[in-house]
């Protein structure tokens, strides 16, 4: 594989048709005769589900039919982690009790949205509230009423064994409580579906899905029916971050009311259902004591970790499994006790949200490094680069087993340092703290490694030549933000040496895409992407085959040239263009016996290991400490994903993730009061804008990982993990002349005005 596809900035080209709203999105699918489903929701968080009344609703003007739970025949909805009771699994229409204020207890269909919204709102449901727990430290005391009573307990999940000896050669010991607060996915479009349904009594979906083949599948299961007769397609989508990996009750109702009614049904959020239905991420609490010498040499850590699943478990009550893979991030720690748990609340269900179990690990970690420099006085940084794993160590196993592949630590974190002029800003901080000013200056390190396509390595992938010269090229993984039409789209045209508007491209449908692991953990390029690039060479390798066989040629002597002709080597007139060589293909009686015809090559890529990229943020803060506000100065994200194919496309992709991961640090934050949602629309849930954050500065440094044949790692998720403890840390040191040791996130004004007025 040579250079060439490699490190060109090629603007997106899929960018010219979503600007024009040129795009087709879920909403945008237009299907004759389709109906209108809106679900009518508990607005009671636990409670006993009694009489349900539908009859003014059933009268309502374009009303077509209500729903109750047992007028449709469904299977609950999956279960989204391994080893859990069957009884946890979600009902789609809830009967005998809701678990979370946003639980579905019926579902009303009409021929207009409009009348379906007018007509929900006349459904009444008596529920019997129960008491409810909204936290998972309350929902793990043993008296804590329960959500499925059969179970005797809200504890889904207690791993680990203890290690009383993981910091017995310590001098010194750092104990800290890291709080990752609850926050939503918020992608620009809602989720939706669409269903329709088919003669053979199958079904089409169209879903906004980061796992075509995924849904699938869970449509099947909930269902009951045969994924033969289930088609999904996957428009443009707007946004997932992990929150559209999982299968939805709504969206699988759409299917069974279709069905039912032999009509399309379709079915989109609102901005406010989809602050209380849609999963959330994070909702982590770790609590962390950290052992070092006196030198700073760390000599273990211990994690102890309480997950909140939510209402229901999802992928999100199994996420300390992925924090504890990453639980010693960069560094050489030689021990390492780690318990976790995860317990139900009623709450909504937690899922993977952008990192999903990295920025958690990441963020506990960071924050005790941190601790640990203030208490042997030591500058943060040099604690961190005593602690690193060696870059002549890789590949280097971690004492908890993790094959990391490649790495340089100690490259990324003087170029972080060197680009924020790290020793002037101390400077500037000294001065400003000894002027006692008002603006006091914060600079914070977060140093990381995170595992990409850590589960899930095989993908599948096509490239074909169309008869005009064109190609297509079919991709299993499902673009929604990821420019997967410009970066796969420079792998062909290297490949095949044709211009990128001369490429095609094909997602997220079932009947065209022979397999797909889907759009997740930073796998797209690596798993994805190597796919492709088989594919590409096996459609080359075909070419080179079919014009050997019509030249009368040997094979090794026919070679691609430059201008992207096939002809005999040391005879450019013999060559003949791809698109005479399709021609060629195409027809049968023109080919060899053994050779198929058309100018196609498909590749199964299977990965055999993870991937670990790295990388060191840096950010410099400024916090007025008469009313706690604080700004962003500079945040500088150096980070190593391997070979970079698309130095622009990486940049974005970084730039989201470190204003996601400023979200989180400064602004977001789920919110209940005993249970009930107070934080459920985007005036009281905040997130971050343009004009709170300064322009990012982004570099990387490029360290080759063997696992593939691009040499690429994930970057995806990359920019949430760094820049969240950078950013806390870099507020928590502003405030240190306060004697400020520690603050939950967000870091809010009103948050930091507190801490200082009670420190002084």
């Amino acid at each position: 594989m040579g250079r060439s596809i490699l490190g060109a900035a090629v603007k997106r080209v899929e960018d010219s048709r979503l600007i024009t709203g040129a795009g087709r999105y879920l909403q945008d699918i237009q299907v004759d005769g389709a109906l209108w489903m809106v679900p009518v929701r508990s607005t009671i968080p636990h409670g006993e589900v009694g009489d349900i009344d539908i009859d003014a609703a059933r009268a309502a003007p374009g009303v077509v039919k209500v729903y109750l739970a047992g007028d449709l025949d469904m299977a609950p909805m999956p279960i989204g982690a391994p080893g859990l009771e069957e009884s946890t699994r979600r009902p789609a229409i809830a009967s005998v009790r809701v678990r979370f204020a946003g639980d579905i207890v019926a579902v009303v269909v009409a021929e207009s949205e409009q009348a379906a919204v007018d007509a929900a709102e006349l459904v009444w449901a008596e529920i019997e509230p129960l008491p409810a727990v909204s936290t998972p430290e309350a929902g793990a005391d043993p008296d804590a009423p329960l959500l499925f009573p059969e179970l005797g307990t809200n504890v889904i999940y207690d791993r680990g064994d203890a290690d009383n000896s993981v910091l017995a050669d310590a001098d010194v010991v750092i104990e800290t409580s890291v709080v990752n607060q609850r926050v939503a996915a918020i992608p620009l479009e809602t989720s939706g579906a669409l269903a329709s349904p088919r003669e053979d009594g199958g079904l089409d979906f169209w879903l906004g899905s980061q796992s075509a083949h995924g849904h699938k599948r869970a449509i099947s299961t909930v269902l009951r029916l045969d994924p033969s007769l289930i088609r999904v397609k996957v428009p443009d989508v707007g946004g997932g971050f992990g929150a559209k990996i999982a299968l939805y009750p709504e969206q699988a109702i759409s299917g069974a009311i279709a069905l039912d009614l032999g009509r399309p049904v379709r079915w989109h959020e609102t901005r406010t259902e989809n602050m209380l239905a849609m999963c959330h991420g994070r909702a982590q609490t770790t609590e962390v004591r950290l052992g070092a010498t006196r030198e700073g040499s760390i000599v273990g850590i211990s994690l102890r970790v309480t997950q909140d699943a939510g209402a229901y478990p999802q992928f999100g009550a199994y996420l300390p499994v992925i924090s504890r893979r990453m639980a010693v991030g960069p560094y050489m720690i030689p021990k390492v006790e780690f318990l976790w748990r995860s317990v139900v609340t009623n709450t909504t269900p937690v899922h993977a949200y952008r990192g999903a179990g990295r920025p958690e690990a990441t963020m506990a970690l960071e924050r005790a490094i941190d601790q640990l420099a203030l208490e042997l006085d030591l500058d943060p940084a040099e604690v961190r680069r005593r602690n690193f794993i060696a870059a002549d160590a890789f590949p280097h196993v971690t004492v908890l087993g993790e094959r990391y592949d490649s790495g340089d630590y100690e490259t990324a974190l003087d170029l972080a340092l060197g680009i924020g002029g790290y020793r002037d800003v101390r400077e500037e901080q000294d001065r400003r703290r000894q002027a006692n000013d008002r603006f006091q200056l914060g600079v914070g390190i977060g140093s990381y490694v995170e595992i990409t396509a850590g589960a899930g390595r095989e993908d599948w992938g096509a490239v074909e030549v169309n008869l005009d010269g064109t190609a297509t090229l079919y991709s299993a993984g499902v673009s929604h933000g990821h420019s997967h039409e410009t970066t796969f789209a420079q792998i062909v045209s290297t490949v095949l040496k044709l211009p990128i508007d001369k490429i095609g491209f094909v997602q997220g449908d079932t009947d065209m895409i022979a397999h797909s692991g889907g759009t997740m953990a930073s796998r797209s390029l690596q798993i994805a992407g190597s796919a492709i690039l088989g594919a590409g060479e096996k459609a080359l390798h075909k070419a080179r085959a079919v014009f050997a066989y019509h030249a009368e040629a040997g094979i090794d002597d026919v070679i691609q040239f430059e201008d992207g002709r096939i002809g005999v080597v040391g005879v450019p007139t013999s060559a003949m263009t791809l698109a005479q060589i399709a021609v060629v293909a195409a027809e049968p009686s023109n080919l060899a016996d053994d050779m198929e015809p058309g100018l196609r090559g498909e590749e199964m890529w299977d990965q055999s290991e993870a991937t670990f990229p790295f990388g060191t943020h840096l950010s410099v803060v400024e916090v007025d400490t008469e009313t706690g506000a604080v700004r962003v100065l500079r945040h500088i994200a150096c980070d190593d994903a391997g070979v970079i194919l698309n130095r622009m496309v990486v940049d974005g992709q970084v730039h989201g993730g470190v204003a996601q991961g400023a979200g989180q640090a400064l602004f977001e934050q789920f919110q209940y009061d005993d249970a009930y949602p107070i934080t459920g629309n985007l005036t009281s849930y905040l997130i971050p804008t343009a004009s709170s954050l300064p322009s990012f500065e982004v570099d990387h440094t490029e360290t080759v990982t063997p696992e593939n044949p691009l040499g690429a790692k994930g970057i995806g998720e990359a920019g949430t993990i760094g820049s969240t403890p950078a950013i806390v840390n870099a507020v928590i040191d502003a405030l240190a002349p306060f004697g400020i040791g520690h603050l939950d996130m967000p870091l809010t004004p009103a948050k930091i005005w507190t801490a200082i007025e009670s420190a002084r």
